[in-house]
């Protein structure tokens, strides 16, 4: 077993309960790790047999881009579409970030955890 994970995807997205968050948008950070057997690949040195990232990162891209209420929607979103469309990944685990959150404060980031595991 093995994991991918992928820090730091920059995203620009219109996710929120307020109407200006949806017109204006803001700036999102996701992280993702998954979990596979990565012993095929290893010995093959070949993409098949691996969990392609740029796969991973196009998933993230367009659930992104549906816009959202919740963070935890979104997140939800991609950990389905990550277990249904990647065989390999045996458990996926994702934290969106909302960088500079409009809630009346000085915040860097609000980030949602989730993680999901096959069968």
């Amino acid at each position: 077993m093995g994991t991918i994970k992928i820090k730091n995807i920059r995203i620009y997205a219109y996710h929120g309960c307020l109407i200006e968050e949806g017109k204006i948008g803001s700036d999102y950070r996701v992280d993702l790790a998954v979990k596979a057997d990565l012993s095929k690949s290893s010995k093959t040195d070949n993409l098949s047999d691996t969990v392609d990232y740029v796969h991973l990162n196009k998933i993230v891209k367009e659930e992104m881009a549906i816009r959202s209420q919740l963070l935890e929607e979104v997140a939800k979103r991609i950990l389905d579409r990550i277990l249904n469309e990647i065989s390999m990944v045996k458990k996926a685990e994702v934290a969106v970030s909302k960088l500079n959150p409009p809630i009346g404060g000085n915040v860097a980031m609000v980030t949602i955890e989730m993680s999901k595991r096959r069968g």
